[in-house]
């Protein structure tokens, strides 16, 4: 195994510092995406104040148990009775449609949430759908099936609607979360739709978005309806009622039952639960993805879902599971403190599992690891404590910086470091996303850690293009800079050939 530095002396010196319960914890940076220099801003503003920020009942698709079917949930008001129901045809005026019912369940205050799922979807064909809000029909809207067995995704990390608060815009204004316009989420949303339009019409050719947790911002109990705001704004984005987004629970989404409300994942487990849901899974074309809540640290949890889903669907070429926590990142704020909680399990779950990759946000910047394993050796398990102090086994708590802990996460080995990509690899692909919106960035940590092959951090929106067939999984990630799209890393590729394959 190779060496790793501790970094705990860099992080003190290089990181703004935030007193916070006795402790530190590290700020984020002044670097922001600035909506209001947009020429659109002025009519969005007027949009957002009038419409979006208080239109709570936009509709997600999310992909279903496997890529012949499509899950929708969308909230209507409890003033009428529920009328969970998508009408679906191939005919943009609806003739020959199917109708299928779903249920609906009590949501936050005042509202409901309609939850139905279709299927027999085929390949390659333009779907026309209305869905129904107490009696009454949305307008038609569509979304577009691709080749199943060869297809593109966007990932992206921490949309975060909401997390600039604090910022100062060019027009003076102090973004803020308190009030019912929430400007500071005006502000995130409005970049969310500008990086979705953006990659949208570089890659028309996408299936479903990855997003890799923290949805929202503020963290609020059970069903309080205090970041329904946020949800609104990421839900409105133009492309949200167009194509399925699979999440992971950000710990920015965990506290708060509106995560599960508004999003009706497929193969739900039950496992991995906090308040916002759990572990879930599904398969499309030859990838089966699992995601994890890491926010429950209960590890045993999450085997049992990833069992689940490899038992369910044992012969994909791919595996891929998401979580929000960055065990392998190269941020200041968590690569080396809270988001390597559960490196000493998880790593060896990734081995035994053959799990090709772990996609990962959390952190606000952008890095690749190399191919990594674990190291085959016992280390002791910890968990989440707070945002400064660690818990061992027995109960002990301690700093993230404490020597013992940084010493047992050097728990894996560095399998492969051919630049490009691999073929028939051993190991497992880390990636970390970078903020979606540009609503909050983080410093990358001093110094780059021996298992990451790439990192960056422009202060720029970004978002990666995977593509993958029963071959090749392939992936490009890209940054909005002044409206130009441009590659921040090269396109890496693992490669599988017949004999190789599950």
């Amino acid at each position: 195994m190779k060496s790793r530095k501790n970094y705990a002396a860099a992080f003190i010196l290089a990181a703004v510092t935030t007193a916070l319960a006795g402790g530190y914890v590290y700020a984020a940076t002044e670097h922001f995406s600035d909506s209001t220099t947009d020429q659109a801003w002025d009519a969005w503003t007027q949009k957002w104040e009038g419409e979006v920020s208080r239109d709570y009942e936009k509709i997600a698709l999310t992909p279903g148990a496997d890529e012949s079917k499509l899950n929708f949930a969308w909230y209507s008001k409890t003033d009428g009775a529920a009328t969970p129901r998508i009408e679906l045809s191939k005919n943009s005026d609806l003739s020959q449609s199917v109708t299928y019912n779903g249920n609906a369940i009590q949501a936050v205050e005042g509202y409901q949430s309609n939850r139905v799922i279709v299927d027999s979807l085929s390949e390659n064909t333009t779907y026309y759908y209305r869905y129904f809000k107490n009696g009454q029909p949305s307008k038609t809207a569509s979304f577009k099936t691709h080749n199943f067995n060869s297809y593109s995704m966007l990932y992206v990390g921490d949309p975060q609607i909401g997390a600039s608060k604090g910022q100062t815009t060019s027009r003076g204004d102090k973004l803020e979360n308190k009030s019912e316009i929430n400007t500071a989420a005006r502000n995130d949303a409005f970049s969310w739709n500008k990086t979705l339009n953006t990659a949208m019409n570089a890659n028309p050719d996408i299936s479903f978005i990855l997003s890799a947790g923290d949805q929202i911002n503020k963290n609020v109990e059970g069903r309080d309806l205090g970041n329904e705001t946020e949800y609104a704004g990421f839900l409105n984005a133009d492309w949200m009622k167009s194509i399925p987004v699979s999440t992971s629970i950000g710990n920015h989404d965990s506290t708060n039952e509106s995560y599960s409300l508004h999003f009706n994942n497929p193969n739900d487990t039950q496992l991995g639960k906090t308040t916002a849901g759990g572990d879930y899974f599904y398969k499309y074309g030859p990838a089966l993805y699992v995601v994890l809540n890491t926010n429950n640290y209960n590890c045993a949890e999450h085997e049992q879902a990833i069992r689940q889903a490899v038992e369910a669907y044992p012969k994909t070429t791919w595996r891929i599971v998401m979580i929000h926590q960055d065990i392998y990142g190269s941020g200041l704020d968590h690569s080396d403190s809270d988001g390597i909680v559960l490196r000493t399990q998880l790593t060896p779950l990734m081995d035994k599992y053959d799990v090709d990759v772990v996609l990962q946000g959390h952190d606000h910047t952008y890095s690749r690891s190399y191919l990594l394993k674990s190291d085959s050796k016992t280390h002791s398990n910890y968990n989440f404590y707070d945002w400064d102090n660690v818990k061992d086994e027995a109960g002990n708590v301690f700093p993230y910086t404490d020597a013992a802990y940084q010493a047992q996460n050097n728990c894996y080995t560095i399998a492969n470091t051919m630049p490009g990509g691999v073929t028939n690899g051993d190991g497992t692909l880390y990636m970390e996303a970078n903020s979606a919106t540009g609503s909050k960035f983080y410093e990358l940590i001093p110094g780059k850690q021996d298992y990451i092959a790439a990192r960056s951090q422009n202060w720029n929106p970004t978002y990666s293009v995977i593509r993958i067939n029963s071959n090749t999984f392939a992936i490009d990630t890209y940054e909005i800079a002044g409206g130009k799209v441009q590659k921040i890393d090269d396109t890496y590729e693992l490669k599988k050939t017949n004999a190789s394959r599950r």
